[in-house]
């Protein structure tokens, strides 16, 4: 590979001890012309080399096919007005539309399509007043999540010009219950403030319609620290409003008022747990982790709020990880994972079992949608074979019925999914789902595309993926594994991947890995490992440390750098996730898997698409740029690719027409590197042989 020349500094830091090189320690300078030129060669390279690749035209078809659909989110109700989004199949982007009762006429509310001639600013979160009347929304350029928050009257379309909110990254509106004013999170958007730092400046700020936001009142201060995170909000009723504090994904701290009331008191101090509460008829309903792994919900009485009065009336599920709770028709629905499928429960608020809602499947299902007060609730299900419906279900009968129906021109039933175990390094049964046609041979040889993720608490459930379908129809499995660091299993299964004991989640995938090839699915040259974000970091992490493993990587917005990643992008809040070089403890951890200081020279590694995008304002690019720049200089022979999407942000471009063209890139490389033709009729997969 003739890449563009890479320049090495000979820039080393000594930490606690240790030297650290730094050769691309430029490269962290985006502004700088000369790492301008070198993303531009970077990505020119990258583009040339993926558009002589075969089967895109065929692959490009297919994506059209699978990715233009017709399709309808669950509702939001508020009044007797009813908000939802849709995509169209002639449309890049969800549309944003309003009606009048249920069966009243379709409006379009905000049609993001036309705010760009280049599609490049993007919807951001909205929020619907309690009548109905008015929307706050914001706007996002270049798909990033800095975001600017506007105001519209819904029954003219008409947008305030003197509600325009800058600094509205976190904003998250909560309005109050006279509609005319609403709580939001604000950040300074002074350029001289330090990108790292900004968290910290977090303020709860109260915007009143009509006046300049310059004169919003400041409900509760910033903290200062920039690992927190500050957001809050009221109740409908308006009679309280919360503040959360929270510190990583492990602890918070809930503070509150009654309206009116000038100061907060402290309802729970976080020290290792985490809380959310909601309300309903003047009781307060805390969902926690606290002495439960699993969670366990209280029930708090405002006029003794504390912590020794609080009563639990729904036990922590030893079988089961308690994932979210709303109030929804007069009681309380619970979303549960078990073996990481999706159970909703329905309980009354005192706790008391109603029923199980009557899911269509297994797979992956969201909690309730609804009104406290209203028996109507909506749910969306989809798995890795149905893809996304939206449910509508009686509270008071448990009846359930098809709202919205997304229809692909795919027939579904020549594909199976499995779940099997594997067991990590230290013996711990770790969950991989697979999917492939039901007429696979196993014959030790087939293509499989590995997905993981394993940080933050979040959980992989079982949902839909269209991009996945050539690859299966070319005889491919893909598969996903749930890791520790993940929510999967609660708690605990989230604190045995964190801080300095990351590398479990890296043995967990390994594990995943390793059983594929066990179990006669396939053999390393034909085992491709891909993930974005913290997944990023796991494939890096994968590649350097078992490069003989893996055929082919794709890592996308990645964390790569993990000495420096805490002085970039919103970094300095994953410092309760990973820790900090500037801890000594945690140096040592921190130095020993960070995948760019991993490279070594002489080392074959597996071929590598990197995707970046150049807008990303939470994982700076920085990250992909210094490992490509690594492992093309590391004398590896096998392809090593930047790919730098175009006005996006960490989540992509949210354009249908650059997913499907990043799809096919992906595809592609994957499919050249693993010799997969994914051209093959998908009425025998074992032509992709690879023989």
């Amino acid at each position: 590979m003739n890449y563009p020349p890479t320049r090495t500094e000979a820039v080393v830091d000594t930490l606690h001890g240790v030297a650290v090189p730094d050769p691309y320690r430029w490269l962290e300078d985006e502004r700088a012309p000369e790492v301008q030129a070198w993303m531009r060669a970077q990505d020119t390279f990258t583009r040339e080399h993926l558009e002589r690749l075969p089967g895109r035209d065929a692959l490009r078809r297919r994506f059209t096919e699978l990715f233009y659909v017709e399709s309808q989110s669950a509702p939001t109700l508020r009044g007797n007005r009813y908000f939802y989004s849709r995509t169209h199949k002639d449309r890049e982007k969800a549309v944003l539309y309003w009606r009048e009762g249920e069966a009243g006429e379709e409006r379009v509310l905000l049609d993001p399509n036309t705010w760009s001639a280049d599609g490049t600013v993007s919807l951001g979160v909205w929020a619907p007043s309690w009548d109905g009347r008015k929307l706050a929304f914001t706007r996002k350029p270049n798909a990033a999540d800095e975001a600017i928050l506007h105001v519209l009257d819904v029954d003219t379309g008409v947008w305030s010009e003197g509600d325009v909110i800058e600094g509205a990254k976190y904003a998250s509106p909560s309005w109050t219950p006279d509609n005319q004013a609403f709580y939001y999170a604000w950040l300074p958007t002074d350029p001289s403030l330090p990108v790292a730092e900004r968290p910290g400046y977090t303020e709860l700020r109260l915007h009143r319609l009509g006046t300049p936001p310059g004169e919003d009142a400041v409900v509760h201060p910033r903290t200062g620290d920039p690992r927190t995170f500050l957001n809050g909000w009221t109740n409908r009723e308006g009679t309280y409003v919360f503040v959360y504090v929270t510190r990583g994904w492990t602890e918070n701290d809930i503070w509150w008022k009654r309206a009116g009331e000038k100061d907060f008191r402290l309802l729970v101090r976080g020290e290792g747990a985490t809380y959310g509460v909601d309300v309903w008829k003047d009781a307060f309903y805390v969902l926690t982790d606290e002495g439960a792994p699993h969670h366990r919900v209280f029930k708090v009485d405002p006029a003794r709020p504390e912590r020794a009065a609080w009563r639990e009336i729904v036990a922590e599920d030893p079988e089961a990880a308690l994932q979210g709770l709303a109030i929804v028709g007069g009681h309380l629905a619970l979303e549960y994972l078990r073996d990481a499928t999706t159970r909703v429960r329905l309980v009354t608020l005192e706790g008391a079992p109603v029923r199980d809602v009557a899911l269509p499947g297994v797979g992956a299902a969201s909690n309730l949608y609804g009104l406290e007060d209203r028996d109507e609730a909506w749910f969306v299900f989809s798995s890795f074979t149905t893809p996304p419906q939206v449910y509508k279900t009686s509270v008071a009968t448990g009846q359930v019925d098809v709202w919205a129906r997304v229809d692909l021109p795919l027939d579904t039933t020549p594909y199976t999914v499995e779940q099997v175990f594997c067991r990590s390094r230290d013996g711990t049964r770790v969950p991989l789902f697979l999917v492939h046609r039901k007429d696979l041979r196993r014959d030790g040889d087939r293509p499989v595309l590995l997905y993981g993720y394993g940080g933050f608490g979040l959980s992989l459930s079982p949902g839909f993926r269209s991009g996945i379908f050539p690859w299966l129809d070319a005889g491919g499995v893909y598969a996903v594994a749930n890791l520790r660091g993940g929510g999967e299993y609660g708690k605990a299964w989230h604190e045995a991947g964190r801080l300095h004991l990351k590398q479990n989640v890296f043995d967990d995938f390994h594990a995943a890995a390793e059983h594929l090839v066990r179990e006669g699915y396939t053999r390393p040259a034909r085992l491709a490992i891909s993930g974005g974000s913290n997944g990023g970091l796991l494939v890096g992490a994968a590649m350097t440390q078992r490069p003989e493993l893996f055929g082919a990587v794709v890592c996308q917005v990645p964390l790569l750098d993990m000495v420096r990643y805490h002085q970039f992008g919103s970094g300095q809040t994953w410092v309760p996730e990973y820790g900090t070089s500037e801890d000594p403890a945690d140096f040592p951890v921190l130095h020993g898997y960070s995948p760019y200081h991993r490279v070594r020279p002489d080392t074959v590694y597996p071929a590598l698409l990197m995707m970046a995008a150049d807008h990303d304002d939470r994982v700076d690019p920085m990250h992909a740029r210094k490992f490509v720049a690594a492992v093309q200089n590391s004398g590896s022979q096998a392809p090593c690719l930047l790919r730098i999407e175009a006005n996006a942000g960490h989540g992509g471009a949210d354009q249908v027409a650059k997913a499907i063209e990043s799809g096919v890139d992906l595809y592609s490389f994957l499919a050249s590197v693993l010799q997969v033709d994914l051209r093959t009729t998908p009425s025998d997969p074992g032509l992709s042989s690879g023989r």
